[in-house]
């Protein structure tokens, strides 16, 4: 991706989203725009507005993390934002390369026999890793049986969260919540874009989504970023109906670059009636022993 372009566009939407109240500034004069002006978060970063503009316009080569700092506070980025800056500014010098771990990208990844075993051994609720791309790679039981329509739609192919929820109408189903959940999908990706600017089958994806889907070409151009946490989501089951699950996504070290999220029910709820309910659709028959 064009990187001058990526920080150009991050740093304007990061200031059209503020009004000189928001930071504490008089309003004077008539605004062509709405937002801060160039001046304004020079003023607010203590930098020249020269430098600033130069910044805006996409030249992050060289900047000190000091003035990257400044220019977080003065546009009060949040702290996905604010590495999300970093993370550009690393690519505009190169050293985004040089930090990244190294991944294995000419072999599909496969998860190794002892991941599979961490992640069945989590018997009480859906687990699955996926890739900044949103691809899932990997699940437990549970976790492919919540994903059963994305893995039956995917067919032979890794099934990829993104084309589900924007050029699959089922998502809609699947999602309750689908704004939502595509705001989440798309602050990914974009996360993600800006950490590895280089991955060609990023590219790929967003210029298939961005082709196909207007929902996703409006969404890609607000540069919302988000970092993995924890939260709670619902999803409605083709089997067993409404599901509200808490989660919690961590970065896995073993595996730069994939996401290990594991899903769970309040106790004694419906939704966790329901996983069991689920758990015993898709167990294994056992073989009876004739007596």
């Amino acid at each position: 991706m064009d990187n001058r372009a990526e920080v150009r566009e991050f740093l304007t939407s990061r200031r059209a989203k503020l009004t000189p109240r928001d930071v504490g500034m008089p309003d004077v004069g008539q605004r062509r725009v709405p937002g801060l002006r160039r001046g304004e978060v020079a003023a607010l970063a203590g930098v020249s507005i020269e430098y600033y503009s130069k910044l805006e316009r996409g030249a992050l080569a060289g900047v000190s993390a000091s003035v990257l700092d400044a220019i977080s506070r003065a546009l009060k980025l949040e702290e996905a934002e604010r590495a999300h800056l970093f993370h550009l500014a690393q690519a505009a010098d190169g050293t985004s390369a040089i930090l990244r771990p190294r991944r294995r990208a000419k072999r599909a990844w496969t998860a190794p026999p002892t991941l599979q075993w961490v992640l069945d051994a989590f018997a009480n609720g859906p687990a699955i890793v996926r890739n900044g791309r949103m691809d899932l790679l990997a699940s437990n039981e549970l976790g492919r049986a919540m994903h059963a329509s994305l893995y039956e739609r995917a067919g032979t192919e890794v099934p990829n969260f993104a084309r589900y929820t924007f050029l699959d109408e089922d998502s809609r189903r699947f999602y309750p919540d689908w704004d939502t959940a595509a705001d989440t999908c798309v602050s990914i990706l974009r996360t993600e874009a800006g950490r590895d600017p280089h991955d060609k089958h990023m590219h790929d994806l967003v210029g298939e989504l961005s082709t196909c889907s207007d929902d996703f070409r409006r969404r890609w151009s607000s540069h919302d970023v988000r970092l993995h946490g924890s939260g709670t989501k619902q999803f409605h089951h083709t089997v067993v109906g409404d599901l509200d699950l808490a989660y919690e996504s961590v970065d896995m070290v073993s595996e730069p670059g994939l996401t290990l999220t594991l899903y769970a029910a309040e106790p004694a709820s419906r939704t966790a009636e329901a996983l069991a309910l689920l758990a015993s659709w898709t167990a294994p028959a056992v073989p009876t022993r004739n007596s």
